[in-house]
């Protein structure tokens, strides 16, 4: 199952059992074991703490009977204060100019030199039915195995039109959003290797502003740390208008072939 698909769903459930007023401010999970595509997940939500200000809802992901992720979701009504900040926001070419993930894998498959075996992987990652619309900003040259830095950027947002609702819907499919090519980022100065195994073990997410999941937001990724089969990567959300909306945290296992790959030409 895909984590953020998880993630996102968790937080539909604990959402139902808050009011209408309190928004989500920040959310801990755990991935503690492998879903089964093939069977139904079960939410189950306990009431943990409502407070004045702050409500706090722990919810259990169940298939066969026992927890696959756990989280916690907190919950706040809206306050103002004077304490304010946040950091600037990157300077990029607006997603107009870019090209969607769609496009330049179709753009590699006209390469007449790619390996079959790469084309057919291509392929497959092309025929993929992804819900949300990808425009990275400094595509890798994913023909290359030379290392580079643990930092990647993309337009996001999803496929279709959410409108005016809730502000927890757009939170719960931005949790979708902040899991897809997230752990990836941490591989990126290490492309001589297979992969092996790669899988979530915990993600957090900090709601900062109010913001539009259909809309285009700057997806920020950056892995400070790898080592022990773990990697950790970090991940800020911006509106277009420079408004810091979302920061996300995940730490995943990676684990990879101890053999450089070969070329993909």
């Amino acid at each position: 199952l895909f984590g953020g698909q998880i993630v996102g769903q968790a937080l539909v459930a604990a959402a139902h059992a808050v009011s209408r007023d309190e928004q989500v401010h920040s959310l801990h999970c755990y991935f503690v074991r492998t879903g089964d595509p093939k069977v139904p997940v079960l939410y189950e939500v306990e009431r943990t703490r409502t407070g004045k200000s702050f409500s706090v809802r722990s919810v259990k992901a169940i298939q066969h009977g026992k927890p696959i992720f756990t989280c916690q979701a907190s919950f706040q009504l809206s306050q103002g204060s004077p304490v304010q900040h946040q950091f600037t926001m990157p300077t990029v070419p607006p997603p107009e100019e870019l090209l969607t993930r769609e496009e330049l894998i179709q753009k590699f498959l006209q390469n007449p030199n790619v390996a079959e075996g790469y084309r057919k992987c291509l392929t497959k990652i092309q025929a993929q039915d992804v819900p949300i619309e990808i425009k990275p900003v400094n595509p890798p040259d994913i023909f290359g195995s030379e290392p580079q830095e643990p930092k990647q950027l993309f337009w996001v947002r999803a496929r279709g039109y959410i409108g005016e609702t809730d502000m927890k819907v757009h939170c719960c499919v931005a949790a979708y959003i902040s899991d897809y090519a997230f752990l990836g980022t941490a591989l990126l100065p290490h492309r001589q290797y297979g992969i092996k195994f790669m899988a979530s073990l915990d993600h957090s997410m900090w709601f900062h502003a109010p913001f539009r999941a259909d809309h285009w937001m700057l997806y920020e990724c950056e892995s400070p740390w790898a080592g022990g089969c773990r990697g950790l990567v970090q991940g800020r959300l911006w509106r277009r208008d420079g408004v810091l909306a979302v920061t996300c945290a995940q730490e995943g296992v990676i684990r990879v072939e101890q053999t450089a790959n070969q070329s993909k030409l």
